[in-house]
């Protein structure tokens, strides 16, 4: 994507199934665990650069003794930085003990991260400052171990303030109204709460306190307490949770907005935002990675059972973001580097209606680096088109064709070519604009030599287009420099007009290209009444508090087509320094579900929310945008 864009992190939790000896037994490895998480945080590095930290729990630890273990980092390569430091203390407790590491009793009581359930987490800082306090996971800590609670989440809550106030009904003081910490602590109540009336229970049956403590893990019920807080999120979410006495949660919305896979055998169980980090990391084919799914918890008991069971009420059919299929998910996954060849694909007859189906006149290439796959897809079926068409010419020669004009024919191949080129990040210490500018245009490079000058059209595909600044900064400017005829920019994402609020970084309606250029063709068209009225109706819908029932921002595009907003984009981008002429094609809606069948979450795209909390967000974009307030919706 050349507009750079966040998402909301990733998460990965293990439990190990068997007494730590085991694996020691069988693959040799005393830290069996802490290696399998090192390398499935890393294998989802795409889902969170600014920070990581990892949690481990002990089974069975005496009193006295710790049982649990936290590491988190903030630095540039944070999952590096939380490995290695972890590392570096294991060494160092081994120098003073040598020969120790194959003695399993000794490793566990002696060596962090030597336990039998993770938490890793894998953050991206789109909401407030990258401080290590915000880094998950977070803990709630007691002496208790029932009352001990761990989370880590890939998530975003659109309700967020009217459950940090329910705290402070509560009779709560909450320290910060981080969305995290409000989840945290929400749950933490009614832990305890649970906890006391199992005690009063017990206590009124004549246990005593040690007795109460010894059963109340296999009494709590785990399922229960989480269902209860959740009811009332509207967002996408998934959550992972440990309690201290070892059992764990995973918890996805109910509208399978956020992703979640899971494998479990007799050894392990492990769930992941990406399902190819669990492939990779323990060697198990396609078919037994299974999807949690959407309103689903997998429960993990202290005790060994595992369990995926309904827990959310179903709100209507699921939508899973069709941006993690698009761009955010690992293209290594199967379907997904299958769907997104077939984005590509789908854009070809626009494609050739650009270029007036004139192949022996144009250049293909992507914008790196995660449009290759899209570009794989629109190169395979240009190169359809190209056979169909040679079959046809060879048809038309009749049976008296001579071998040379066949051949000639046949050897006729569309120009793929690796045109752009993504260079080094360049820092800007320049402060003038124009000079500034200048140097961003750089970041990109061109291969020269490929594009004939003022005779080629050069088609660019890539995955999506939200700002268009790169595009207009950079990659535009670079293209022209090669002197095309003519410059087809193509997304294999639909127009992003709506503001994300379930996890990606995309808040601000005057952010995107499609809002700008709908609001141009509004004013030149004199329709500034709709622009009033949606400005109005927006203002209706917040004041519902809450419960937004409809989505007025849809009126500012409802006026015009979607090949005239991406005219008006085309126009927006080109700069008066370009000559070639400039066309951008997006891909349609339709041909969006075709090619992602599953991921029919489309919000961004078209302003269906599949929650009111997404209504609200996008009126109060919206209003904000209006009121020339440059913060964001939610």
């Amino acid at each position: 994507m050349s507009d750079a864009i966040k998402h909301e992190c990733g998460i990965a939790l293990l439990r190990l199934r068997k007494p730590i000896s085991y694996y020691r037994e069988k693959y040799g490895e005393s830290l069996y665990g802490l290696g399998k998480m090192y390398v499935l945080m890393e294998k989802q590095h795409n889902r969170g650069q600014d920070g990581a930290g990892m949690v481990n729990i002990k089974f069975g630890m005496p009193p006295g003794t710790a049982y649990t273990d936290v590491v988190r980092s903030n630095t540039a390569t944070p999952i590096k930085d939380i490995f290695q430091r972890t590392y570096s203390r294991i060494e160092e407790i081994l120098k003073e003990n040598p020969g120790k590491i194959s003695d399993m009793e000794w490793v566990k009581h002696n060596l962090p991260f030597s336990g039998e359930l993770f938490l890793g987490h894998l953050r991206y800082g789109t909401f407030g400052k990258n401080d290590i306090r915000n880094i998950h996971p977070f803990i709630r800590e007691s002496n208790w171990k029932t009352r001990n609670i761990v989370i880590a989440g890939n998530f975003n809550l659109t309700n967020i303030g009217e459950l940090f106030e329910d705290l402070v009904q509560c009779g709560q003081h909450p320290l910060q109204m981080g969305d995290t910490i409000t989840v945290l602590e929400k749950l933490a109540k009614f832990l305890d709460h649970e906890n006391q009336r199992l005690y009063d229970e017990y206590k009124a049956k004549g246990l005593s306190k040690v007795e109460i403590s010894a059963i109340m893990p296999d009494a709590l019920d785990l399922k229960k307490i989480v269902k209860r807080v959740a009811e009332d999120w509207d967002g996408g979410f998934v959550f992972g949770g440990l309690a201290g006495y070892g059992d764990a949660f995973v918890i996805r919305d109910r509208k399978g907005i956020r992703p979640a896979y899971y494998y479990c055998d007799e050894e392990i169980l492990v769930v992941a935002s990406e399902r190819p980090a669990i492939q990779t990391v323990f060697n198990v084919p396609f078919a037994k990675v299974k999807e949690l799914p959407a309103g689903h918890i997998l429960l993990s008991r202290h005790g060994g059972e595992v369990e995926v069971s309904p827990c959310l009420e179903p709100d209507g059919p699921a939508a899973p973001c069709s941006f993690e299929h698009i761009y955010f998910s690992r293209g290594t996954d199967a379907e997904i580097y299958k769907e997104r060849k077939a984005l590509g694909a789908l854009l070809v007859p626009d494609i050739l209606e650009a270029i007036g189906h004139d192949l022996a006149n144009t250049v293909f290439t992507s914008i790196p680096n995660t449009a290759q796959v899209a570009y794989t897809g629109m190169r395979d079926a240009v190169y359809a088109y190209c056979e169909e068409k040679k079959a046809e010419q060879v048809m038309a020669l009749g049976p008296g064709a001579g071998l040379e004009d066949v051949k000639k024919i046949l050897a006729f191949m569309p120009r793929m070519e690796q045109i752009v080129v993504k260079d080094a990040k360049m820092r800007t210490f320049i402060t003038d604009d124009d000079q500034r500018n200048d140097l961003v245009s750089h970041v990109y490079d061109v291969t020269y030599g490929q594009v004939r000058d003022r005779t080629d059209n050069l088609v660019a595909i890539d995955d999506s287009i939200v700002r268009g600044t790169t595009l207009k900064q950079s990659i535009l400017r670079i293209l022209d420099r090669l002197a095309p005829k003519k410059i087809v920019i193509v997304s294999s994402a639909p127009q992003v007009r709506y503001p994300d609020c379930y996890g990606i970084d995309m808040a601000k309606m005057g952010d995107f290209i499609a809002f700008q250029a709908a609001m141009a063709l509004l004013r030149e068209n004199g329709m500034e009444e709709i622009i009033t009225r949606t400005y109005r109706r927006c203002q209706e819908e917040l004041a519902r508090g809450g419960k937004a029932l409809d989505n007025p921002v849809r009126e500012i595009y409802a006026p015009f087509t979607g090949k005239q907003i991406s005219a008006k984009i085309a126009a927006l981008l080109k700069t008066p320094s370009i000559r070639a002429e400039v066309e951008v094609i997006f891909q349609s809606i339709e041909n969006l579900h075709k090619a992602c069948p599953v991921s029919s979450g489309d919000w961004y795209f078209t302003g269906r929310y599949p929650t009111a909390g997404g209504n609200r967000v996008v009126c109060q974009a919206f209003v904000n945008y209006m009121e020339n307030r440059n913060t964001r919706a939610y």
